[in-house]
């Protein structure tokens, strides 16, 4: 086995683990550290922390979470829909207007069931 093989992938390995760990050493070296009680408190969204972190969800906050994941990566579907638009035709554009109405669709029947109501 020859080390001339294996020397780019070793420089990959080397040049990522210096983009990686170079700036926070750099960072922490040539950085101002000034830490003072106000800095090192924690605190949950601008507020003192006032309960245990370890405190139960309610399930409706993964709810809006999983849906809004959901109907971010069907819209992440449009743009090479959109960019291909001119090679795929008409047949293309029947086919995701039948994902769109079946999306619609999902949208409508989560609003109805109020899945996107938070109180």
């Amino acid at each position: 086995m020859l080390l001339d093989n294996y020397l780019p992938v070793l420089l990959f390995i080397l040049v990522g683990i210096a983009v990686g760990i170079g700036p926070m050493v750099l960072g922490r070296l040539l950085g101002p550290s000034r830490p003072d009680a106000a800095k090192l408190s924690p605190y949950e969204c601008g507020f003192e922390a006032f309960e245990d972190a370890r405190m139960q969800f309610d399930v409706r906050y993964y709810l809006v979470a999983i849906l809004f994941i959901l109907f971010d990566l069907e819209i992440a579907f449009l743009f090479p829909w959109a960019v291909s638009m001119g090679a795929i035709g008409f047949t293309g554009f029947l086919t995701m207007m039948v994902f769109l109405a079946i999306l619609v669709v999902g949208f409508i029947y989560e609003w109805k069931k109020g899945a996107l109501d938070w109180e």
